[in-house]
């Protein structure tokens, strides 16, 4: 399993959050997560992604009890091992398309957390590999406001795959586009995988989207029903 969680409880306040949620995600799955709105959904994504720590439990991804590691290590293991995608992009507005997907290969190689000691042109020459399988070739050099919500999304998941992490989270990923649009983007989701290997793990209230993961689980007041 390339991801196994044990007994994540998660408080806010008195608001009891997460009551003891114990699930597993396999290598190469798309696995979707669903529920109302105040479920704890979101939570469990921050949480599965180190960005939130639980008030007690267990998540080992890859085989590795994350929040046992320190911060370096943390923060090493997330941009090497992690990508994200959510639902409002998050490109940074000054920088071009091909500029923000370099941005996680170009930090872990100044923090030391990648293996691969690749160049800036290499660093680049891959971004513009994934932009172009995604269907934005010709747009490298654009910037987000010069994009359509959609484009900008295929930017938001090439920046995600640019240091091929081996979990993809992905937080509403297309709550903000029209119907076509979501279409296309949730065959994405499927072809990288299929091209990459990557797992998939979705937040998500497309119906449509739901059906079409290799697994569903619905969460409702903090467990898994």
């Amino acid at each position: 399993m390339i991801i196994e969680c044990k007994d994540i409880t998660k408080a806010f306040g008195t608001n009891q959050v997460l009551k003891g949620l114990s699930f597993s995600a396999s290598e190469k799955e798309v696995l979707g997560i669903v529920g109302a709105s105040g479920a704890g959904k979101t939570t469990l994504l921050q949480i599965l992604g180190t960005i939130l720590v639980p008030d007690s439990g267990t998540v080992l991804i890859d085989g590795v009890d994350v929040f046992s590691l320190d911060r370096k290590n943390l923060s090493s293991f997330r941009n090497q091992k992690i990508g994200f995608v959510f639902q409002f992009h998050h490109l940074l507005p000054e920088f071009t398309a091909v500029e923000n997907v370099m941005l996680p290969a170009l930090i872990g190689r100044y923090e030391g957390a990648s293996s691969e000691r690749l160049t800036d042109r290499q660093i680049r020459q891959k971004a513009e590999e994934l932009l172009e399988e995604l269907g934005l070739k010709g747009k490298e050099d654009s910037r987000p406001s010069e994009l359509s919500g959609g484009e900008q999304q295929r930017v938001a998941i090439a920046r995600a795959m640019i240091n091929s992490p081996k979990i993809i989270f992905a937080d509403e990923p297309s709550g903000n586009l029209d119907s076509h649009t979501k279409q296309e983007l949730h065959s994405l989701f499927f072809k990288m995988r299929d091209t990459h290997g990557q797992t998939f793990v979705i937040v998500t209230h497309d119906e449509s989207l739901a059906k079409r993961c290799d697994r569903c689980l619905t969460l409702k007041d903090g467990v898994f029903v």
